[in-house]
Order: structure tokens, then sequence, then C-alpha cells
């Protein structure tokens, strides 16, 4: 795909008055060569290939292809509260275990006062390990974890074909557009 040329003059283009060449997605390798890119069709020397393509514009709402965001995500911060009048009751080996029970690693043992603390709150995934341990070492009620509906994160991965930033800003303006023409709507009804 490096290799395609388009000839603009079989086209009844100018080459000095348009400008439009096609792309490549090659990355650099380690030493900052382009890569080979990607295989279209092994031809032998003296062959060539004349085609003809088309190029559409689109939008991820017609179909998926268009669509820039891999994924888009949206958790609730937990709210993580830990007794620590209980977490007193527990020996030192009890709180690593009842640590090591959290499979993302959101609590951890203060160096300092031995004490344990949310390292990561927003690494919690709502799983209920760190709660059914508690309830298993016979200390039920050790750790609150309730979601704040007031503060969440926001996680976008994109094809690569945009930014995540871009992506999330072009959104909100598309919503604001679309709650604009609702608004003037609602005050037609009205009128």
């Amino acid at each position: 795909s490096n290799d395609i040329e388009w000839d603009q003059a079989a086209d009844g283009l100018d080459p000095n008055e348009v400008d439009v060449k096609p792309t490549t997605l090659a990355k650099l390798d380690e030493s900052g060569n382009p890569e080979k890119g990607i295989l279209i069709v092994k031809l032998r020397p003296g062959q060539e290939v004349k085609l003809t393509c088309i190029a559409r514009k689109g939008i991820g709402k017609d179909h998926a292809k268009w669509s820039p965001v891999a994924t888009a995500v949206f958790t609730f911060v937990p709210d993580i509260r830990i007794d620590q009048a209980l977490m007193d009751t527990l020996t030192e080996d009890q709180r690593r275990a009842w640590i090591a029970s959290c499979p993302t690693q959101v609590f951890e043992l203060d160096p300092t006062t031995r004490r344990v603390i949310v390292k990561d709150p927003e690494a919690y995934t709502y799983d209920g390990e760190c709660i059914k341990k508690a309830a298993e070492m016979g200390v039920p009620g050790l750790v609150e974890i309730t979601p704040r509906s007031d503060d969440f994160v926001f996680r976008v991965e994109t094809t690569g074909a945009l930014p995540p930033a871009t992506v999330v800003v072009w959104a909100l303006e598309t919503i604001e557009e679309k709650l604009k023409g609702t608004q003037e709507d609602i005050k037609k009804l009205i009128m």
C-alpha cells in the first residue's frame, strides 16, 4: 500500500492544481525506516495493477466502520470507607491477606503507620472480593463501598483515526447542537 500512486492526469486533473495524495498507515520501525505497509497484491516484475477506488465519507451512526471509537466506558468513582477500629483488631498478616484479596490493588499498607489505606479508588471494579474476604475473616463491615453518583471516570479508546480528546470534544459539540435544536423545537411548540 505504500507504493500506490495516483495518476491524476489519467483522470483529467492537473497534478499542479489538485493536492490529493494517497496516504499510508505504515509506521516507522525501530531504526526509523518505514515499514512495508499492507500487502494488497503480489506482482511479478513488469506487472502492474489498474484499479478504480471510491472513497466515501460517513459517520458511525450509519455504520461501525466509520466510528473512530473502539470503546467508551464510564464507571462511578467508589466511596471507600475502612472501619479503622475493626481493622486494628486484625494482625498485620491478616491485613496483608485482606489487601491481597482485592485483585485490582486498591488498598495498601502504609509503611509508617502500619494502617491500611486506599491507594487507588478508581481501580476498584465493584467485584466485592474484599467485602467477601472480610466476612470470611469474621469482620463483616470492615469496609463499606458505595458508588458516588456525582463523580465518575469516563474512558475513551479510539481506533487511532482520531485522538480520544478530539472525539470527546466533537461528541460534546454534537450533543450541544442537538440540544439547541430540541430547545428551538420546544419553543415552537409552546408558542
